[in-house]
């Protein structure tokens, strides 16, 4: 199963406002695929897995999310097995080939990491 397929897995409670803002929350167990190999005696969520966090958001509220670049990626405590995050973004679609997401990521109101992500983005057909 890919990476991408397993975080999807692990969502809930997807929130989408009429303001364009996406909010979803991730619990990852101790099994979740991205804690293999990743600091083996104390497993940390990779940061891939937050920036993929964000992508699959906007997939599953619709949206098709094709990442070109990260503008910046700040991660400030680490995400353990079990640990609930909360993933908040928002973005700016006034060009679709260059739009840019803003997202936060928190456990317990406590900031874990802060994206800015840009790619293309548009409607998927059903």
């Amino acid at each position: 199963m890919s990476i991408k397929k397993e975080v999807e897995k692990y969502m809930t409670a997807l929130e989408s406002s009429a303001a364009g803002v996406l909010k979803a929350c991730f619990t990852f167990p101790e099994e979740f695929v991205g804690f293999q190999g990743h600091f083996p005696s104390e497993k940390i969520l990779p940061g891939v897995c937050q920036i993929q966090c964000v992508v699959s958001m906007y997939e599953k509220a619709g949206k098709a999310f094709l990442l070109k670049e990260i503008i910046s990626a700040k991660f400030f405590s680490p995400v353990l097995p079990s640990e609930e995050i909360l993933c908040v973004c928002s973005g700016a679609d006034d060009r679709p080939e260059a739009f840019v997401v803003k997202a936060s990521v928190s456990r317990a109101g406590q900031a874990v990491a802060e994206l800015k992500l840009r790619g293309l983005i548009q409607e998927k057909k059903i």
